[in-house]
Protein backbone atom coordinates (compact mmCIF):
# COMPACT_ATOMS: atom_id res chain seq x y z
CA UNK A 1 0.00 0.00 0.00
CA UNK A 2 2.83 2.32 0.86
CA UNK A 3 4.34 1.50 -2.78
CA UNK A 4 1.06 2.48 -4.77
CA UNK A 5 0.70 5.39 -2.25
CA UNK A 6 4.63 6.67 -3.27
CA UNK A 7 4.24 5.94 -7.10
CA UNK A 8 0.90 7.92 -7.53
CA UNK A 9 2.26 11.04 -5.63
CA UNK A 10 5.97 10.82 -7.67
CA UNK A 11 3.41 10.19 -10.58
CA UNK A 12 1.35 13.50 -9.40
CA UNK A 13 4.43 15.45 -9.12
CA UNK A 14 6.14 14.45 -11.99
CA UNK A 15 2.62 15.91 -13.90
CA UNK A 16 2.69 19.00 -12.38
CA UNK A 17 6.39 20.02 -12.90
CA UNK A 18 5.77 18.61 -16.77
CA UNK A 19 2.34 21.36 -16.27
CA UNK A 20 4.92 23.89 -14.91
CA UNK A 21 7.38 23.67 -17.87
CA UNK A 22 4.87 23.23 -20.73
CA UNK A 23 3.11 26.57 -19.74
CA UNK A 24 6.59 28.04 -19.51
CA UNK A 25 7.23 26.96 -22.64
CA UNK A 26 3.82 27.60 -24.26
CA UNK A 27 4.04 30.76 -22.79
CA UNK A 28 7.11 32.03 -23.84
CA UNK A 29 6.44 30.42 -27.69
CA UNK A 30 3.24 32.81 -27.95
CA UNK A 31 3.79 36.09 -26.29
CA UNK A 32 0.92 38.70 -26.49
CA UNK A 33 1.40 40.33 -29.42
CA UNK A 34 -1.03 43.39 -28.11
CA UNK A 35 -1.68 45.80 -25.93
CA UNK A 36 -3.46 45.64 -22.11
CA UNK A 37 -6.89 47.49 -21.53
CA UNK A 38 -7.37 47.73 -17.54
CA UNK A 39 -11.36 47.15 -16.51
CA UNK A 40 -13.16 46.86 -13.30
CA UNK A 41 -12.29 42.92 -13.23
CA UNK A 42 -8.68 42.84 -14.84
CA UNK A 43 -6.93 43.66 -18.24
CA UNK A 44 -7.60 42.79 -21.29
CA UNK A 45 -5.60 41.53 -24.05
CA UNK A 46 -6.37 43.88 -27.39
CA UNK A 47 -4.68 43.92 -30.27
CA UNK A 48 -5.79 47.17 -32.21
CA UNK A 49 -4.80 47.06 -36.14
CA UNK A 50 -5.24 50.68 -38.03
CA UNK A 51 -6.73 49.95 -41.57
CA UNK A 52 -4.33 50.02 -44.17
CA UNK A 53 -6.40 52.42 -46.27
CA UNK A 54 -6.02 55.59 -44.91
CA UNK A 55 -10.01 56.26 -45.63
CA UNK A 56 -10.76 53.26 -43.34
CA UNK A 57 -10.35 55.66 -40.38
CA UNK A 58 -13.72 57.16 -41.15
CA UNK A 59 -15.27 53.76 -41.40
CA UNK A 60 -17.20 51.97 -38.16
CA UNK A 61 -14.39 50.06 -36.14
CA UNK A 62 -14.69 45.81 -36.18
CA UNK A 63 -14.33 44.28 -33.32
CA UNK A 64 -13.75 40.20 -33.33
CA UNK A 65 -14.40 37.67 -30.77
CA UNK A 66 -12.91 34.36 -30.91
CA UNK A 67 -14.17 31.20 -29.62
CA UNK A 68 -14.13 28.68 -26.68
CA UNK A 69 -10.42 27.23 -26.38
CA UNK A 70 -9.02 29.59 -28.40
CA UNK A 71 -7.65 33.53 -28.57
CA UNK A 72 -7.72 36.53 -30.28
CA UNK A 73 -4.63 35.14 -33.18
CA UNK A 74 -7.39 32.48 -34.48
CA UNK A 75 -9.53 35.22 -36.07
CA UNK A 76 -6.54 37.71 -36.65
CA UNK A 77 -5.06 34.56 -38.94
CA UNK A 78 -8.03 34.22 -40.38
CA UNK A 79 -9.91 37.43 -40.74
CA UNK A 80 -7.84 40.29 -39.14
CA UNK A 81 -5.31 41.47 -41.83
CA UNK A 82 -7.48 41.41 -44.54
CA UNK A 83 -10.10 43.29 -42.62
CA UNK A 84 -7.90 45.82 -41.80
CA UNK A 85 -7.31 47.09 -45.90
CA UNK A 86 -10.46 49.18 -45.14
CA UNK A 87 -11.15 49.19 -41.45
CA UNK A 88 -9.53 49.44 -38.24
CA UNK A 89 -9.72 46.13 -36.70
CA UNK A 90 -9.85 45.35 -33.01
CA UNK A 91 -9.13 42.02 -31.67
CA UNK A 92 -9.59 40.62 -28.27
CA UNK A 93 -8.78 37.69 -25.98
CA UNK A 94 -12.05 37.36 -23.60
CA UNK A 95 -11.74 37.46 -20.02
CA UNK A 96 -9.18 34.41 -19.13
CA UNK A 97 -8.27 33.57 -22.64
CA UNK A 98 -5.47 34.12 -24.65
CA UNK A 99 -3.51 36.58 -22.56
CA UNK A 100 -6.18 38.18 -20.95
CA UNK A 101 -6.94 37.95 -16.88
CA UNK A 102 -8.57 35.37 -15.49
CA UNK A 103 -12.53 35.91 -14.77
CA UNK A 104 -13.78 32.83 -13.52
CA UNK A 105 -16.55 35.14 -12.34
CA UNK A 106 -17.18 36.68 -15.78
CA UNK A 107 -18.06 32.91 -16.97
CA UNK A 108 -21.29 34.11 -19.65
CA UNK A 109 -21.95 35.76 -22.12
CA UNK A 110 -23.75 38.98 -20.78
CA UNK A 111 -20.81 39.20 -18.03
CA UNK A 112 -18.17 39.37 -20.77
CA UNK A 113 -20.61 42.01 -22.79
CA UNK A 114 -20.18 44.27 -19.84
CA UNK A 115 -16.35 43.85 -19.41
CA UNK A 116 -16.26 44.12 -23.16
CA UNK A 117 -18.00 47.42 -23.37
CA UNK A 118 -16.02 48.91 -20.60
CA UNK A 119 -12.96 48.13 -22.24
CA UNK A 120 -13.66 49.71 -25.74
CA UNK A 121 -15.16 52.61 -23.79
CA UNK A 122 -11.59 52.93 -22.35
CA UNK A 123 -10.44 52.51 -25.74
CA UNK A 124 -12.75 55.49 -27.13
CA UNK A 125 -14.66 53.38 -29.22
CA UNK A 126 -18.55 54.11 -28.84
CA UNK A 127 -20.23 51.78 -31.52
CA UNK A 128 -18.22 49.24 -33.32
CA UNK A 129 -19.72 46.42 -35.55
CA UNK A 130 -19.23 42.98 -33.69
CA UNK A 131 -18.06 39.94 -35.43
CA UNK A 132 -17.83 36.75 -33.08
CA UNK A 133 -17.09 33.01 -33.82
CA UNK A 134 -19.00 30.61 -31.66
CA UNK A 135 -18.89 31.10 -28.05
CA UNK A 136 -17.72 34.63 -29.18
CA UNK A 137 -21.25 34.95 -31.28
CA UNK A 138 -22.97 34.40 -28.08
CA UNK A 139 -20.97 37.18 -26.79
CA UNK A 140 -22.27 39.56 -29.75
CA UNK A 141 -25.38 38.59 -29.36
CA UNK A 142 -25.08 39.03 -25.12
CA UNK A 143 -23.60 42.56 -26.31
CA UNK A 144 -25.69 44.23 -28.83
CA UNK A 145 -28.56 43.28 -26.31
CA UNK A 146 -26.94 44.76 -23.13
CA UNK A 147 -25.59 48.12 -25.27
CA UNK A 148 -27.79 48.57 -28.30
CA UNK A 149 -26.61 52.22 -28.56
CA UNK A 150 -23.18 50.80 -28.75
CA UNK A 151 -23.28 48.11 -31.71
CA UNK A 152 -23.85 49.29 -35.12
CA UNK A 153 -23.94 45.73 -36.27
CA UNK A 154 -22.93 41.91 -35.98
CA UNK A 155 -21.73 39.19 -38.59
CA UNK A 156 -21.91 35.70 -36.45
CA UNK A 157 -19.77 33.54 -37.71
CA UNK A 158 -21.00 29.48 -36.57
CA UNK A 159 -22.14 31.10 -33.24
CA UNK A 160 -23.69 28.80 -30.64
CA UNK A 161 -27.00 31.33 -29.66
CA UNK A 162 -29.59 28.76 -27.58
CA UNK A 163 -29.66 26.50 -24.94
CA UNK A 164 -29.34 22.43 -25.59
CA UNK A 165 -29.23 19.24 -23.43
CA UNK A 166 -26.08 17.53 -23.00
CA UNK A 167 -25.46 14.81 -20.52
CA UNK A 168 -22.45 13.62 -21.42
CA UNK A 169 -19.63 13.97 -19.05
CA UNK A 170 -16.43 15.43 -20.72
CA UNK A 171 -12.93 16.68 -19.65
CA UNK A 172 -14.64 20.49 -19.42
CA UNK A 173 -17.43 19.43 -17.10
CA UNK A 174 -15.58 17.68 -14.93
CA UNK A 175 -12.87 20.37 -14.82
CA UNK A 176 -16.36 22.64 -12.65
CA UNK A 177 -15.98 20.58 -9.92
CA UNK A 178 -14.16 21.99 -7.60
CA UNK A 179 -10.52 20.49 -6.24
CA UNK A 180 -11.10 18.05 -9.27
CA UNK A 181 -11.02 20.42 -11.98
CA UNK A 182 -7.94 21.87 -10.23
CA UNK A 183 -6.07 18.83 -9.99
CA UNK A 184 -7.34 17.77 -13.50
CA UNK A 185 -5.94 21.20 -15.08
CA UNK A 186 -2.32 21.05 -13.09
CA UNK A 187 -1.67 17.62 -13.88
CA UNK A 188 -3.03 15.90 -17.60
CA UNK A 189 -4.39 18.81 -19.59
CA UNK A 190 -0.96 19.89 -20.85
CA UNK A 191 0.46 16.10 -21.48
CA UNK A 192 -2.56 14.79 -22.26
CA UNK A 193 -3.93 17.84 -24.74
CA UNK A 194 -0.07 17.59 -26.41
CA UNK A 195 -1.00 14.01 -27.45
CA UNK A 196 -4.52 14.60 -28.54
CA UNK A 197 -4.81 18.53 -29.98
CA UNK A 198 -4.18 17.66 -33.31
CA UNK A 199 -7.51 15.07 -33.75
CA UNK A 200 -9.52 17.64 -31.31
CA UNK A 201 -8.74 20.42 -34.54
CA UNK A 202 -9.01 18.39 -36.95
CA UNK A 203 -12.16 16.82 -35.89
CA UNK A 204 -13.61 21.16 -35.10
CA UNK A 205 -13.02 21.83 -38.48
CA UNK A 206 -14.22 18.57 -40.50
CA UNK A 207 -14.42 18.10 -43.09
CA UNK A 208 -12.66 21.18 -44.16
CA UNK A 209 -9.15 21.04 -43.73
CA UNK A 210 -6.84 22.72 -41.10
CA UNK A 211 -4.50 24.95 -42.71
CA UNK A 212 -1.25 24.16 -42.52
CA UNK A 213 0.76 25.28 -39.29
CA UNK A 214 -2.66 26.29 -37.79
CA UNK A 215 -2.16 25.04 -34.27
CA UNK A 216 1.07 27.02 -33.47
CA UNK A 217 0.38 30.13 -35.82
CA UNK A 218 -3.31 30.63 -34.28
CA UNK A 219 -1.37 29.90 -30.76
CA UNK A 220 -4.05 27.19 -29.90
CA UNK A 221 -1.71 25.85 -27.05
CA UNK A 222 -2.31 28.54 -24.89
CA UNK A 223 -5.69 26.87 -24.19
CA UNK A 224 -4.06 23.99 -22.42
CA UNK A 225 -2.91 26.39 -19.32
CA UNK A 226 -4.26 25.71 -16.53
CA UNK A 227 -6.23 28.65 -15.72
CA UNK A 228 -7.03 29.02 -19.43
CA UNK A 229 -8.73 25.74 -19.38
CA UNK A 230 -10.70 26.26 -16.02
CA UNK A 231 -12.18 29.03 -17.39
CA UNK A 232 -12.72 27.69 -20.45
CA UNK A 233 -14.56 25.10 -18.76
CA UNK A 234 -16.76 27.58 -17.04
CA UNK A 235 -17.51 29.81 -19.93
CA UNK A 236 -18.95 26.31 -21.38
CA UNK A 237 -20.83 25.41 -18.28
CA UNK A 238 -22.25 28.65 -18.00
CA UNK A 239 -23.36 28.98 -21.32
CA UNK A 240 -26.32 27.28 -21.85
CA UNK A 241 -28.18 29.15 -18.49
CA UNK A 242 -27.40 31.98 -20.03
CA UNK A 243 -28.77 31.48 -23.61
CA UNK A 244 -32.24 30.80 -22.00
CA UNK A 245 -32.42 34.18 -20.97
CA UNK A 246 -31.20 36.03 -23.76
CA UNK A 247 -32.21 33.53 -26.88
CA UNK A 248 -35.62 34.94 -26.14
CA UNK A 249 -34.51 38.61 -27.09
CA UNK A 250 -32.89 38.19 -30.25
CA UNK A 251 -36.19 39.77 -31.84
CA UNK A 252 -35.17 42.73 -29.88
CA UNK A 253 -31.46 43.17 -31.62
CA UNK A 254 -32.35 46.21 -34.71
CA UNK A 255 -28.94 46.12 -36.08
CA UNK A 256 -27.82 44.95 -39.82
CA UNK A 257 -27.26 41.13 -39.40
CA UNK A 258 -25.77 38.41 -40.92
CA UNK A 259 -25.30 34.57 -39.57
CA UNK A 260 -22.83 32.48 -41.80
CA UNK A 261 -22.69 28.81 -40.92
CA UNK A 262 -20.91 25.58 -42.45
CA UNK A 263 -23.29 23.15 -43.65
CA UNK A 264 -21.69 20.23 -41.95
CA UNK A 265 -21.34 21.68 -38.26
CA UNK A 266 -20.86 19.01 -36.33
CA UNK A 267 -19.63 21.31 -33.38
CA UNK A 268 -23.28 23.56 -33.35
CA UNK A 269 -26.06 22.11 -35.25
CA UNK A 270 -26.83 25.21 -37.46
CA UNK A 271 -30.08 24.28 -37.57
CA UNK A 272 -30.42 24.79 -33.99
CA UNK A 273 -28.34 28.09 -33.68
CA UNK A 274 -27.27 29.80 -37.21
CA UNK A 275 -30.55 28.92 -38.62
CA UNK A 276 -32.56 30.14 -35.53
CA UNK A 277 -31.07 33.01 -34.35
CA UNK A 278 -31.12 34.13 -38.69
CA UNK A 279 -35.00 33.61 -37.97
CA UNK A 280 -35.16 35.37 -34.81
CA UNK A 281 -33.22 38.60 -35.90
CA UNK A 282 -35.47 40.99 -38.14
CA UNK A 283 -33.90 41.21 -41.07
CA UNK A 284 -30.75 39.02 -40.62
CA UNK A 285 -29.16 37.45 -43.57
CA UNK A 286 -28.68 33.78 -43.49
CA UNK A 287 -25.60 32.40 -45.50
CA UNK A 288 -24.81 28.87 -45.53
CA UNK A 289 -21.18 27.63 -46.84
CA UNK A 290 -21.66 24.00 -48.68
CA UNK A 291 -18.99 21.17 -47.28
CA UNK A 292 -18.07 23.82 -44.46
CA UNK A 293 -17.39 22.56 -40.67
CA UNK A 294 -17.11 24.48 -37.46
CA UNK A 295 -14.48 26.83 -39.03
CA UNK A 296 -16.07 28.74 -41.49
CA UNK A 297 -13.65 31.92 -41.32
CA UNK A 298 -10.92 29.58 -42.67
CA UNK A 299 -12.22 27.48 -44.60
CA UNK A 300 -13.95 30.56 -46.88
CA UNK A 301 -12.17 34.19 -45.39
CA UNK A 302 -12.74 36.21 -48.75
CA UNK A 303 -16.56 35.29 -48.62
CA UNK A 304 -16.70 35.72 -44.74
CA UNK A 305 -14.68 39.32 -45.39
CA UNK A 306 -17.25 40.20 -48.25
CA UNK A 307 -20.44 39.68 -45.94
CA UNK A 308 -18.66 41.98 -43.01
CA UNK A 309 -17.88 44.40 -45.66
CA UNK A 310 -21.57 44.39 -46.82
CA UNK A 311 -23.01 44.72 -43.06
CA UNK A 312 -20.78 47.60 -42.69
CA UNK A 313 -21.47 49.40 -45.80
CA UNK A 314 -24.79 49.31 -44.88
CA UNK A 315 -23.99 51.11 -41.89
CA UNK A 316 -22.23 53.56 -43.15
CA UNK A 317 -25.32 54.40 -45.35
CA UNK A 318 -26.82 54.70 -42.94
CA UNK A 319 -25.25 57.09 -41.03
CA UNK A 320 -24.71 59.32 -44.07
Amino acid sequence: MLIVVAVTIALLCALMLATLIGCRLISGRHPPRGRFVDTASGRLHVLDLDPLDPAGAERTPLVLLHGAGANLEDLRLALGERLRRRFRVILVDRPGSGWSDRTEQYASPTQQAAVLREALARMGIERAILVGHSWGGALAAAYALAFPRHVAGLALLAPVTHPWEDRRVDHYSLATIPAFGLALAYTLVIPVGALILNRMVTSIFSPSPVPAGFISRAAIPLALRPGNFLVNAHNIAALTTCLADTAPRYREIAVPTVVITGDRDRVLPPSWHSHAIAKAVPGAKLIVLKNTGHMPHHAAPERIVAAIEEIADVVDNQQR
